[in-house]
């Protein structure tokens, strides 16, 4: 049961009936849709799911504050319609709605709009690859008076207040942090130099709001950097926003140019909730903790332990609009966001965002066809309960289809399945739980532990091919010895530790072999690996959520692949941590090799220097993945009606995105299979 987290609330003026909040994402979606119905659709859901405060997406105060081309502008009249279709939208629904105020500083890209980013000094920026210009005084006081107007525009168009973008290293932070302020006037030097711009971008906000409106400032807990803002700094700025301006803050954790993952999987549960907690300890207002807190029993837990006053959870909410809903109701079990960051890499190179695990995220508007056709009573077998196979059978059940669903496992799941095994990545085996849940509602028969034929099918009209994806065999002599092991081989073992010898040999080094690789690496826990040290608040500063120093397996591992890069394939915001992680464990990456042959203890690769032997007990292949594609080819023989889907249709740049939107798509081709058919 669930106590503290459904308590009513107050932020400022707004009187909430819960601590959750729906934290700000960018969409995508604000340079696509000019008259804003797609965005107001997208916070209209997620309110009739149960958010009573939303945060937008940034809307940037000026275009060389944007962070990229897919922005939208609070000032420019233009957007004026696209914007203020959120708040009605929301409203109807019963949630409220913030605007977050947006300035990136030096992280915006000079080529989106041909303007050279402004920062505080001008400081080299390793995100954005630039040297922003320095502002000047008069184009300090402008853009205080940008984020003013900002402000009042958002209460003119709806909104119910704003949150000032303040952390992540975006301008506010860059003001606060000696490692990008190096000014000598008075907007620099000491700490009162450095708060005095994000202190008169907070005033001239609050002056700005009409007292019936929030004000949100999202400070920085940790900027993660050298020379970021001590925690000591952090809570004297959060002391002087909270005796005036700020009706709450926000705690956001990390700069993008930090070398410590802030929002990735292997970022325990609630890991900076300590953050959070301290600030909270220093302020009168309201505290919201965020960041890598993913289930409202977490939430609960931060709330009921002092942590924070609410929870701030953003992709969750992409992951499932029905996120408190289904929490607070009992309805079914949540669609759990895994954090495999899809969506983040969508938005950093100005893409449309979505949601693996949700495709429907971000696309609400447009039409999912394929109803059946008019008298129908045609039933459709779908085989495989991967990722596209369980989308595609809830898609065509909630079509109004007749679905039977047939999985060779015992488990819904498919690949996840085996991701859930990788530390960090537990959260991949919460998926084939919703979707059991999910399909057994929509009277999807599921039958699993039998692998079928097509002789197997004959009484469904249409067969979806779900199959999935098989290991890619290595034409490498010495492959069939006893000590070589394909990843599921390794992956689905009841202890995969066992079944390896001290020295480890990894052949393929994609995403699956660094998974493997991390699997198998010895390494502390979160905190020690990164040199953290959580504040200490009382008795607080400990979380369940949190793993603990982990007992790896103390052996030897080379990682080897023939050419590209250590974990390509692997997401921009993701592999980064991989590598170093795998590098911090000690394990050794080699690429550039050709295999020359397997030995009963080692593998023979030849590199640019020559022949080289590589000790191994056991030999672990991950060099790729094949379509299973054995029972479409029967049909295709037979002329039987079926759609192929998923890694069945093509294992070449297979990811879980790619799958579970191909089945989401799969009944309007089942219909034109059953058309076509006559």
């Amino acid at each position: 049961m669930l106590e503290h987290i459904w308590q009513p609330g107050r932020i400022g003026p707004l009187e909430l009936p819960h601590r959750i909040v729906m934290g700000s994402m960018h969409l995508g979606l604000e340079s696509i849709d000019p008259d804003g119905r797609r965005l107001a659709r997208f916070y209209a859901e997620r309110a009739a799911g149960g958010a009573a405060l939303i945060v937008t997406g940034g809307s940037a105060v000026s275009r060389v504050g944007a962070g990229g081309v897919s922005y939208s502008f609070i000032n420019e009249e233009a957007e004026a319609a696209k914007l203020s279709a959120i708040p009605p939208a929301v409203h109807a629904e019963g949630g409220r709605v913030l605007l977050q105020l947006f300035h990136a500083g030096r992280y915006a890209f000079e080529k989106s709009f041909g303007l050279q980013p402004v920062a505080p000094s001008g400081i080299f920026s390793p995100y954005s690859r630039c040297e922003p210009r320095a502002l000047t005084e008069a184009e300090i006081l402008e853009t205080i008076d940008d984020f003013a107007r900002g402000a009042a525009r958002a209460r003119e168009l709806g909104f119910d207040g704003v949150e000032i973008m303040g952390s992540e290293g975006y301008l506010l932070s860059q003001f606060m942090a000696p490692a990008t302020n190096h000014r000598d006037d008075a907007w620099g030097g000491d700490l009162e130099g450095r708060m005095r711009f994000p202190l008169a971008v907070a005033a001239a906000v609050r002056e700005a709001v009409d007292p019936a409106g929030a004000v949100v400032y999202r400070i920085s807990g940790a900027d993660l950097v050298p020379g970021g803002a001590s925690l000591e700094e952090v809570i004297a700025l959060a002391a002087r926003l909270a005796s005036g301006p700020a009706d709450a803050l926000n705690v956001g954790i990390g700069w993008h140019e930090s070398r410590v993952p802030t929002v990735q999987s292997v970022v325990p549960h609630g890991a900076w909730a300590p953050w959070a907690a301290a600030v909270r300890a220093a302020v009168p207002v309201p505290v919201v903790a965020s960041n890598r807190v993913n289930r409202v029993a977490l939430a609960d837990v931060l709330v009921r332990d002092g942590h924070a006053d609410f929870v701030s959870m953003a992709r969750p909410f992409l992951a499932d609009p029905g996120l408190v809903r289904r929490s607070r109701g009992g309805t079914g079990r949540v669609n759990v966001c895994i954090a495999c960051n899809q969506c983040i890499d969508q938005s950093i190179f100005d893409r449309r965002v979505s949601c693996a695990v949700n495709p429907r995220a971000g696309y609400e508007l447009d039409p999912v066809d394929g109803d059946p056709p008019a008298g129908t009573v045609a039933r459709v077998a779908v085989v495989g309960g991967g990722p596209a196979g369980m989308e595609a059978a809830r898609a065509l059940a909630s079509a109004g289809w007749s679905v039977a669903l047939f999985e060779a496992a015992k488990a819904l799941g498919g690949q996840f399945r085996m991701a859930c095994r990788i530390p960090g990545k537990e959260d991949f085996g919460h998926t084939g739980g919703y979707f059991a849940d999910e399909l057994a509602r929509l009277g999807v028969e599921v039958t699993l532990g039998r692998r079928v034929e097509a002789e197997d099918l004959t009484a469904f009209a249409v067969v979806v091919v779900a199959t999935g994806v098989q290991p890619r065999r290595v034409p490498i002599p010495g492959a069939e010895l006893p000590h070589v092991l394909s990843y599921p081989e390794l992956l689905l073992a009841e202890d995969p530790a066992a079944l390896v010898g001290e020295r480890v040999a990894i052949i393929g080094a994609g995403g699956i072999g660094t998974d493997i690789a991390h699997l198998l690496s010895t390494h502390d826990g979160f905190y020690e690996r990164y040199g953290l040290e959580p504040p200490a608040v009382g008795q607080i500063h400990t979380l369940g959520g949190i793993r603990p120093t982990e007992a790896g397996w103390p052996g030897q591992i080379t990682l080897m692949r023939r050419s590209g890069r250590i974990g390509d394939g692997v997401g921009a915001s993701t592999r980064w941590v991989v590598v170093q992680e795998l590098q911090r464990a000690g394990v050794e990456l080699v690429t550039g090799v050709d295999y020359e042959r397997i030995e009963p203890d080692a593998v023979v690769v030849r590199t640019e220097e020559g022949e080289r032997r590589i000790p191994a007990d056991t030999v672990i292949v991950a060099a790729g993945q094949e379509a299973d594609r054995s029972l479409a080819e029967t049909l295709a023989a037979r002329g039987r009606p079926h759609v192929v889907i998923g890694g069945a249709a093509g294992a070449a740049a297979l990811d879980a995105g790619r799958a579970f939107r191909d089945g989401l798509e799969t009944p309007a081709r089942v219909r034109r299979a059953l058309e076509s058919a006559g």
